[in-house]
């Protein structure tokens, strides 16, 4: 099988620079651009070609719409989601999500103690960040666990396509955790579960939440060769 000339450095050129955006520019992105990442993402391989991912995109008033409903539900409900939510972090999972946690905080200025601002900050998560289009993704309930990791694939096609084609996003589970005025917005019906959002745009530069970046965790510690 032969590849394209560079095509190896261009994947790897994406993969290192993709990063969540969590401070927007109002601009809109162009549709034919919108069209373009979509439409290169829905070629994800899935579990028996089943495609199982639907997506409902808005933009401009209507993503605005969706922020306020949403807040507002935020703040006056508990948490709905339809799957299940971690059981714990432990070990190396805690680390990690402490040392992700500490450096968006740590790029706001705000210390462990300052509740009233990490709480305002959290809840920017039901505003996008700013963001002029959101993404919302959804699996066929009756594919279960195997329809939710098809559409983990298709995230992150996404968000890597629009990285090449010079799109900020962030994935927000955070959205999901309110999944029943997702579904009532969208008019979900039931056979579909919300999985997560996808909020993107264009980066606002000037906002120190953007000037950090995450660490992953060298090859060696999540890949094991086994040869017998």
């Amino acid at each position: 099988m032969t590849r394209p000339e560079g095509s190896v450095e261009a994947v790897r050129e994406v993969l290192e620079s993709r990063w969540s955006c969590r401070a927007f520019l109002p601009t809109e992105v162009p549709r034919n651009t919108i069209d373009q990442i979509f439409g290169l993402a829905q070629r994800t391989a899935s579990w028996c070609n089943t495609q199982p991912w639907h997506v409902h995109v808005t933009s401009g008033k209507t993503t605005e719409r969706f922020a306020e409903g949403l807040t507002t539900h935020a703040r006056q409900h508990e948490s709905v989601s339809d799957f299940p939510l971690p059981a714990d972090y432990v070990g190396v999972y805690r680390d990690r999500r402490r040392e992700a946690g500490l450096m968006l905080y740590g790029s706001l200025g705000i210390p462990r103690e300052d509740m009233e601002a990490r709480t305002a900050q959290h809840f920017r998560n039901f505003k996008f960040f700013g963001a002029p289009h959101v993404a919302m993704v959804s699996t066929d309930r009756n594919q279960g666990v195997y329809g939710a990791v098809d559409c983990g694939a298709y995230v992150a096609n996404l968000l890597n396509v629009a990285t090449a084609m010079g799109v900020a996003s962030i994935p927000q589970a955070a959205i999901a955790m309110h999944s029943d005025y997702v579904r009532e917005f969208f008019a979900l019906p039931d056979d579909r579960l919300v999985v997560c959002a996808i909020s993107f745009g264009y980066p606002d530069p000037a906002d120190p939440v953007n000037g950090f970046r995450t660490t992953r965790a060298a090859p060696g510690e999540a890949v094991s060769f086994v040869d017998k």
